[in-house]
Protein backbone atom coordinates (compact mmCIF):
# COMPACT_ATOMS: atom_id res chain seq x y z
CA UNK A 1 0.00 0.00 0.00
CA UNK A 2 1.16 3.68 -0.72
CA UNK A 3 2.54 5.73 1.86
CA UNK A 4 -0.04 8.82 2.44
CA UNK A 5 1.63 11.84 1.67
CA UNK A 6 1.81 14.85 3.33
CA UNK A 7 -1.25 17.69 2.98
CA UNK A 8 -1.87 20.89 3.44
CA UNK A 9 -5.32 21.79 4.66
CA UNK A 10 -7.05 25.56 3.60
CA UNK A 11 -7.83 26.86 7.47
CA UNK A 12 -10.42 29.49 7.50
CA UNK A 13 -11.15 28.87 11.71
CA UNK A 14 -15.16 27.79 11.23
CA UNK A 15 -16.44 24.43 11.26
CA UNK A 16 -15.94 22.72 8.11
CA UNK A 17 -12.55 23.82 8.20
CA UNK A 18 -11.68 23.12 11.80
CA UNK A 19 -12.78 19.25 10.69
CA UNK A 20 -11.18 19.21 7.73
CA UNK A 21 -8.10 19.66 10.14
CA UNK A 22 -9.09 16.82 12.48
CA UNK A 23 -9.54 14.66 9.98
CA UNK A 24 -6.50 15.32 7.92
CA UNK A 25 -4.42 14.82 10.83
CA UNK A 26 -6.26 11.35 11.19
CA UNK A 27 -5.10 10.42 7.46
CA UNK A 28 -1.92 12.09 6.93
CA UNK A 29 1.85 11.85 8.37
CA UNK A 30 2.34 15.81 8.61
CA UNK A 31 -0.35 18.44 8.30
CA UNK A 32 0.12 22.01 7.82
CA UNK A 33 -2.85 24.71 8.29
CA UNK A 34 -2.83 27.10 5.65
CA UNK A 35 -4.86 30.46 6.10
CA UNK A 36 -5.69 33.70 4.59
CA UNK A 37 -6.23 37.39 5.51
CA UNK A 38 -7.77 38.38 2.65
CA UNK A 39 -9.45 42.35 3.49
CA UNK A 40 -12.30 40.78 6.03
CA UNK A 41 -14.16 42.57 8.22
CA UNK A 42 -12.31 40.64 11.36
CA UNK A 43 -8.84 39.08 12.35
CA UNK A 44 -10.33 37.41 15.12
CA UNK A 45 -10.93 33.85 12.66
CA UNK A 46 -7.04 33.71 12.63
CA UNK A 47 -6.56 34.83 15.99
CA UNK A 48 -8.31 31.68 17.16
CA UNK A 49 -7.21 29.74 14.54
CA UNK A 50 -4.08 30.22 15.51
CA UNK A 51 -4.54 29.29 19.45
CA UNK A 52 -6.11 25.75 17.90
CA UNK A 53 -3.13 25.02 15.77
CA UNK A 54 -0.70 25.61 18.59
CA UNK A 55 -2.66 23.54 20.62
CA UNK A 56 -2.37 20.72 18.21
CA UNK A 57 1.29 21.85 17.30
CA UNK A 58 0.62 22.37 14.05
CA UNK A 59 2.66 24.24 11.66
CA UNK A 60 0.46 27.48 10.41
CA UNK A 61 0.99 30.14 7.65
CA UNK A 62 -1.19 32.80 6.63
CA UNK A 63 -1.03 34.32 3.37
CA UNK A 64 -1.95 37.59 2.66
CA UNK A 65 -4.22 38.74 -0.09
CA UNK A 66 -6.07 41.74 0.13
CA UNK A 67 -9.40 41.00 -1.65
CA UNK A 68 -10.75 44.08 -0.40
CA UNK A 69 -9.32 45.50 -3.73
CA UNK A 70 -11.93 43.52 -5.86
CA UNK A 71 -14.96 44.61 -3.74
CA UNK A 72 -18.18 43.46 -4.14
CA UNK A 73 -18.69 41.72 -0.90
CA UNK A 74 -20.27 42.23 2.66
CA UNK A 75 -17.60 40.58 4.34
CA UNK A 76 -14.67 43.10 2.37
CA UNK A 77 -16.66 46.10 1.58
CA UNK A 78 -17.71 48.02 4.80
CA UNK A 79 -20.06 49.80 2.14
CA UNK A 80 -22.09 46.70 1.94
CA UNK A 81 -24.11 45.58 4.93
CA UNK A 82 -24.59 42.42 6.42
CA UNK A 83 -27.61 40.35 5.98
CA UNK A 84 -29.66 39.93 9.06
CA UNK A 85 -32.48 37.26 9.63
CA UNK A 86 -34.42 36.24 13.13
CA UNK A 87 -34.62 32.39 11.44
CA UNK A 88 -32.89 30.12 8.92
CA UNK A 89 -36.35 29.74 6.79
CA UNK A 90 -35.33 33.60 6.43
CA UNK A 91 -32.25 33.10 4.55
CA UNK A 92 -33.20 33.31 1.03
CA UNK A 93 -31.67 31.86 -2.22
CA UNK A 94 -29.98 33.00 -4.68
CA UNK A 95 -25.96 34.58 -4.52
CA UNK A 96 -26.02 36.18 -1.02
CA UNK A 97 -23.98 39.08 -0.50
CA UNK A 98 -21.93 37.73 1.75
CA UNK A 99 -20.47 35.86 -1.20
CA UNK A 100 -16.53 37.01 -1.93
CA UNK A 101 -16.03 36.89 -5.76
CA UNK A 102 -13.93 33.87 -6.80
CA UNK A 103 -12.37 33.38 -3.15
CA UNK A 104 -12.34 29.79 -3.10
CA UNK A 105 -10.65 29.98 -6.72
CA UNK A 106 -8.28 32.67 -5.54
CA UNK A 107 -7.33 30.30 -1.92
CA UNK A 108 -6.60 26.99 -3.96
CA UNK A 109 -4.66 28.74 -6.33
CA UNK A 110 -2.47 30.16 -4.00
CA UNK A 111 -2.80 27.05 -1.95
CA UNK A 112 -1.65 24.92 -4.90
CA UNK A 113 1.11 27.36 -5.72
CA UNK A 114 2.23 27.17 -1.78
CA UNK A 115 1.90 23.18 -1.71
CA UNK A 116 4.12 23.27 -5.53
CA UNK A 117 7.17 25.06 -3.51
CA UNK A 118 6.99 22.59 -0.70
CA UNK A 119 6.56 19.65 -2.61
CA UNK A 120 3.11 19.02 -1.14
CA UNK A 121 0.64 16.91 -3.56
CA UNK A 122 -2.63 17.04 -1.25
CA UNK A 123 -4.90 19.77 -0.76
CA UNK A 124 -7.77 19.60 1.67
CA UNK A 125 -10.80 21.71 2.06
CA UNK A 126 -13.86 22.08 4.01
CA UNK A 127 -16.00 22.94 1.30
CA UNK A 128 -19.66 21.36 1.75
CA UNK A 129 -22.87 22.84 -0.45
CA UNK A 130 -25.29 20.93 1.40
CA UNK A 131 -26.86 23.99 4.26
CA UNK A 132 -24.59 26.34 2.11
CA UNK A 133 -25.99 25.64 -1.98
CA UNK A 134 -25.64 29.40 -3.38
CA UNK A 135 -21.80 29.75 -2.90
CA UNK A 136 -20.80 29.17 -6.37
CA UNK A 137 -17.23 27.96 -5.41
CA UNK A 138 -18.03 25.22 -3.13
CA UNK A 139 -19.33 23.19 -5.58
CA UNK A 140 -17.59 19.46 -6.57
CA UNK A 141 -17.82 20.65 -10.14
CA UNK A 142 -15.86 23.53 -9.42
CA UNK A 143 -13.30 21.70 -7.16
CA UNK A 144 -12.68 19.10 -10.28
CA UNK A 145 -12.25 22.14 -12.66
CA UNK A 146 -9.95 23.69 -10.21
CA UNK A 147 -7.82 20.56 -9.67
CA UNK A 148 -7.88 20.13 -13.63
CA UNK A 149 -6.49 24.07 -14.14
CA UNK A 150 -3.89 22.99 -11.34
CA UNK A 151 -2.73 20.29 -12.20
CA UNK A 152 -2.39 21.76 -16.20
CA UNK A 153 -0.76 24.82 -15.01
CA UNK A 154 1.65 23.88 -12.50
CA UNK A 155 4.48 20.92 -12.72
CA UNK A 156 2.76 18.42 -13.04
CA UNK A 157 1.64 19.28 -16.38
CA UNK A 158 5.21 18.92 -17.17
CA UNK A 159 5.20 15.38 -15.61
CA UNK A 160 5.24 15.89 -12.34
CA UNK A 161 3.10 14.53 -9.91
CA UNK A 162 -0.10 15.49 -9.45
CA UNK A 163 -1.47 17.79 -6.97
CA UNK A 164 -5.06 16.48 -5.47
CA UNK A 165 -7.64 18.75 -3.69
CA UNK A 166 -10.24 16.74 -1.71
CA UNK A 167 -12.93 17.61 -0.45
CA UNK A 168 -14.79 14.96 2.13
CA UNK A 169 -17.46 16.65 3.32
CA UNK A 170 -18.54 18.33 0.26
CA UNK A 171 -21.95 16.60 0.25
CA UNK A 172 -22.90 16.66 4.11
CA UNK A 173 -24.77 18.41 6.45
CA UNK A 174 -23.14 20.54 8.83
CA UNK A 175 -24.38 18.50 11.45
CA UNK A 176 -23.02 15.20 9.89
CA UNK A 177 -19.84 17.13 9.71
CA UNK A 178 -20.03 18.32 13.24
CA UNK A 179 -20.26 14.86 14.23
CA UNK A 180 -17.36 13.67 12.25
CA UNK A 181 -15.57 16.24 13.94
CA UNK A 182 -16.65 14.89 17.19
CA UNK A 183 -15.59 11.41 16.43
CA UNK A 184 -12.25 12.25 15.47
CA UNK A 185 -12.07 13.97 19.15
CA UNK A 186 -12.30 17.61 17.43
CA UNK A 187 -12.13 21.12 19.65
CA UNK A 188 -14.90 23.04 18.21
CA UNK A 189 -13.92 25.97 20.95
CA UNK A 190 -11.70 28.06 19.14
CA UNK A 191 -13.89 27.89 15.56
CA UNK A 192 -15.23 31.14 14.57
CA UNK A 193 -18.29 31.28 12.32
CA UNK A 194 -19.89 34.78 12.94
CA UNK A 195 -19.47 37.20 10.02
CA UNK A 196 -19.55 40.01 11.97
CA UNK A 197 -16.13 38.32 14.29
CA UNK A 198 -17.95 37.77 17.64
CA UNK A 199 -16.50 35.27 19.75
CA UNK A 200 -19.91 34.76 20.76
CA UNK A 201 -22.10 34.29 17.17
CA UNK A 202 -24.46 37.56 17.32
CA UNK A 203 -27.89 34.86 16.01
CA UNK A 204 -28.44 37.06 13.22
CA UNK A 205 -25.99 36.66 10.39
CA UNK A 206 -27.19 33.28 8.10
CA UNK A 207 -23.70 31.74 9.44
CA UNK A 208 -24.55 31.87 13.04
CA UNK A 209 -28.06 30.46 12.81
CA UNK A 210 -26.53 27.52 10.48
CA UNK A 211 -24.29 27.35 12.54
CA UNK A 212 -27.03 27.13 15.56
CA UNK A 213 -29.31 24.86 13.63
CA UNK A 214 -26.71 22.45 12.49
CA UNK A 215 -25.39 21.98 16.87
CA UNK A 216 -29.08 21.34 17.56
CA UNK A 217 -29.16 18.96 14.70
CA UNK A 218 -26.12 16.97 15.70
CA UNK A 219 -27.36 16.96 19.55
CA UNK A 220 -24.50 18.66 21.24
CA UNK A 221 -23.89 21.91 22.83
CA UNK A 222 -21.58 24.01 20.72
CA UNK A 223 -17.71 23.73 22.12
CA UNK A 224 -17.87 27.75 21.49
CA UNK A 225 -20.50 28.57 23.67
CA UNK A 226 -19.32 26.06 26.04
CA UNK A 227 -15.70 27.83 26.56
CA UNK A 228 -17.40 31.33 26.72
CA UNK A 229 -19.99 29.64 29.74
CA UNK A 230 -16.72 28.54 31.07
CA UNK A 231 -14.64 31.93 31.24
CA UNK A 232 -17.64 34.17 32.39
CA UNK A 233 -18.43 35.62 29.12
CA UNK A 234 -21.88 34.64 28.03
Amino acid sequence: MEKPEDAVVLFSGGIDSTTALYWALSLYPKVTALSFDYGQRHQVEITLGRRLTKRLRLPHFVLKVDLGQVGGSALTDPAISLPQFRRVEEIGKGIPPTYVPFRNGIFLSLAAAWAEANDIRTIVCGFNTVDSPHYPDTRASFVRAMERAINTGTKAGAGSRRIRIIAPFIRMKKSAIIKKGLSLGADYSYSISCYRGQEIPCGQCSSCLLREKAWAEAGFRDHLLLMREKEGKR
